[in-house]
């Protein structure tokens, strides 16, 4: 029944194309973070490198500073936990897609030796009504770039946010993309578990007043927290949580 709702969108083309501009005109173009995307956390050995690859998200769009963004909020919890040296690095790109990020950043990317990958990709696959074919061969030959560029690495993916909970969202065009986001995230969650990746649970958004930037789309101070709190486990996995 969901996949016929979802090819039941396309006929709900025009109102998506009619309310997407609306929100496009009255939504303020926010940039990415100020501060560093390359950072390390001092602890034991051996240390852990996490690398938060993605779209405007991993690069902290919606707030001020990038030490309060998903990547540095993720190495801060991990080096709580852990009491290891963390190195982080935020590589996000705004409005960026699961083949741009395959096809332009990943064969320009230095092979640095990450053991931990976040990746904060498909929103915009949706938001741009990508078919469900075409994620699949974008983001899943994402996969397989990463794995083989990093085949020792947990990569961990965060599935497409909730985007009736999108304060920019107005009811009906965050239905027809809330619609489709689950599909993308069924096959998400498929693709992840055929090609070694970790799919993480969705993130509940229990408060998107606070849990939103003033754009109403991207997260704020206090979601970037959220997410991370609710993504360390899956980063973290089965590795013993105790100082080594």
């Amino acid at each position: 029944m969901q996949r016929l709702f979802a090819l039941l969108t396309w006929l709900a083309f025009p109102v998506y194309v009619w309310q997407g501009l609306g929100v496009r005109r009255r939504t303020t173009r926010m940039l990415p973070a100020q501060g560093p995307v390359l950072h390390e956390i001092r602890g034991t050995t051996p240390a852990i490198a996490l690398l938060v690859l993605g779209d405007s998200s991993a690069a902290s769009v919606g707030i001020e500073q990038s030490e309060n963004g998903l990547a540095a909020q993720l190495a801060g919890l991990i080096a709580e936990r852990t009491d290891r040296t963390v190195r982080w690095r935020a590589a996000g790109f705004n409005s960026a897609t699961s083949g741009q990020i395959r096809d332009y950043v990943l064969p320009n990317f230095s092979a640095d030796p990450w053991t931990h990958i976040v990746l904060a990709i498909g929103t915009n696959d949706t938001k741009n009504f990508h078919s469900v074919p075409r994620f699949k061969k974008e983001f899943g030959g994402l996969l397989y770039a990463l794995r083989a560029k990093w085949p020792e690495a947990r990569v961990v993916w965060s599935p497409v946010l909730e985007f009736t909970r999108a304060p920019a969202m107005p009811p009906l065009l965050g239905k027809i993309l809330e619609i489709r986001a689950t599909e993308m995230n069924r096959m998400g969650v498929r693709l992840c578990n055929e090609r070694g990746a970790v799919p993480a649970a969705r993130l509940p958004i229990t408060d998107p007043e606070a849990g939103f930037a003033s754009d109403g789309f991207h997260a704020s101070e206090a979601g970037y927290r959220a997410w991370a709190e609710h993504m360390v486990d899956f980063v973290l996995g089965n590795e013993v949580l105790t100082p080594v």
